[in-house]
């Protein structure tokens, strides 16, 4: 029976993505500390959605960036695929980060000179994937998000949406594990945040991804499996 349980708890182990234990951080303003996350503890599983909301201020996206390696906690420890990433070099988190996690943000930050599938394509360059191996593997990805008439364009040559869908493709194009997404629609009509909305979803599905979106979108967190608030430095149910 131990050992049953044994295994039970290493499956489950394997499973988890992305964790933080006693996250705390805090920036020095004057004589007291302005603290920002104070004590936040988090996991997500393969496959999960997750969003986190918080009023303006609240320090959404300074907890997104700890848990993408982006910035190091005061005190605390974010785990990425069982690696404990706060003593690691910047080079190694880069390379934690091509491999396991995707960026989608608010605004797409695309490269203007290159085409969409160059844009897609770049992730893979840095990671050293093979050049005849790239195009197929970025266009794909491109014709997964309803782009594979678009190839060729740049991001001038699109619309919101359509940049969006290629900063999502760039973001999926290494296959990661987790994608963290900051305010992925706030820069879209209400039709276009509804059909990114559906287009996560079906990524979801397909490609079994998790995805941690901060948003101020309720109708779009009311649609993950999770919904946290952060409130006073602590991740809260609901």
């Amino acid at each position: 029976m131990n050992r049953l349980i044994e295994g039970v708890d290493n499956f489950l182990e394997q499973q988890i993505v992305l964790q933080c234990q006693a996250l705390y951080k805090s920036y020095q303003e004057g004589p007291q500390p302005l603290v920002v996350l104070d004590g936040v503890d988090f996991s997500i599983r393969r496959g999960e959605r997750v969003a986190i909301v918080g009023a303006s201020g609240a320090g959404k996206s300074t907890l997104l960036n700890m848990l993408g390696g982006l910035d190091i906690p005061s005190s605390g420890e974010v785990v990425i695929a069982g690696q404990a990433i706060a003593s690691m070099s910047e080079k190694q988190r880069g390379q934690l980060r091509n491999q396991y996690l995707g960026f989608v943000y608010q605004f797409h930050h695309l490269l203007g000179e290159f085409t969409a599938l160059e844009n897609v394509a770049m992730p893979l360059l840095i990671r050293g994937d093979s050049p005849a191996a790239i195009t197929p593997v970025a266009t794909d990805i491109l014709s997964k998000v309803g782009l594979a008439e678009r190839l060729h364009h740049k991001p001038s040559e699109l619309s919101g949406g359509e940049r969006q869908r290629v900063a999502i493709a760039r973001a999926l194009v290494t296959k990661p594990q987790c994608v963290l997404l900051d305010e992925p629609t706030g820069n879209l009509d209400q039709h276009t945040a509804e059909s990114i909305h559906t287009l996560m979803k079906t990524l979801n599905e397909e490609l079994g991804t998790c995805f941690i979106i901060v948003t101020h979108d309720l109708s779009l967190a009311d649609q993950m499996d999770r919904k946290l608030s952060l409130v006073d430095g602590r991740l809260k149910e609901g």
